[in-house]
């Protein structure tokens, strides 16, 4: 399951959310492609969050640091859509600024929920998913019913489903805690940090969600988002047909 877009437009033009993508990408291609696994194993244990330099009260940088680095093509790649797609709506919420700080306290719930329970651990930790975690918790707080147009490929079995917002998210949360406990510590993902973020980003979010009136504001809206959304539908192309 790919989500590739909701049907929430935001209300101003998401600037935080661009500029992360764009620093997130720049890093990416600067440092990934062309490097060796040498190298790249060097460059995440200066750059990357390692618990155990972070318990002898070293490397401090890298708490912010690791959210801005990527091990391959498809890890950047799918934190890049996950941000692009819930991230303007939160930032139309926040502002620019409240936003960013969100964005980053989440990023740090993550890595904290990450260190606790292998705090001497050796391995590098990089990944803007823990805070883009706390993202999608925020943004299920507010539009819990928001729709998500999610693409299902099973096989040869490849269609495009509407669903709300807490279906799409709540799959998720619930694979993190399950893959967190079931994973081996070598598993290569950092499940309990996806846990930790999201977590935050519902924490987070929560004053803003009491001042826009809480249960009040979900039964007002219906847990929609409160304006009206778009409605893609696939049409019948135009392109004349010709035959074989």
């Amino acid at each position: 399951m790919f989500p590739i877009r909701d049907h929430n437009p935001s209300g101003r033009t998401p600037y935080v959310t661009l500029a992360l993508i764009a620093i997130n990408v720049a890093i990416f291609l600067l440092t990934y492609p062309g490097a060796s696994e040498a190298e790249l194993g060097r460059f995440y244990w200066a750059w990357g969050l390692v618990p155990a330099r972070i318990m002898a009260g070293e490397g401090y940088e890298t708490l912010i640091t690791h959210m801005f680095l990527h091990g391959g093509w498809l890890h950047i790649a799918g934190n890049m859509l996950f941000l692009w797609i819930f991230g303007d709506n939160l930032e139309s919420e926040m502002g620019h600024v409240g936003f960013l700080l969100f964005y980053l306290a989440a990023g740090l719930a993550a890595a904290a929920l990450q260190i606790l329970p292998d705090p001497y651990s050796r391995a590098p930790m990089v990944g803007a998913s823990g805070a883009i975690a706390g993202v999608m918790g925020g943004y299920l707080l507010l539009y819990p019913r928001a729709r998500v147009d999610v693409l299902v490929i099973i096989i040869v079995f490849i269609r495009i489903f509407a669903m709300p917002a807490w279906v799409v998210l709540g799959i998720w949360f619930g694979i993190q805690i399950v893959s967190g406990f079931a994973a081996s510590a070598d598993a290569g993902v950092a499940y309990w940090a996806h846990v930790g973020g999201f977590i935050a980003g519902l924490v987070l979010a929560l004053p803003l969600w009491l001042r826009r009136g809480g249960g009040g504001w979900w039964r007002q809206t219906a847990g929609q988002p409160p304006h009206p959304h778009p409605d893609y539908r696939l049409e019948r192309s135009r392109v004349p047909r010709v035959r074989r």
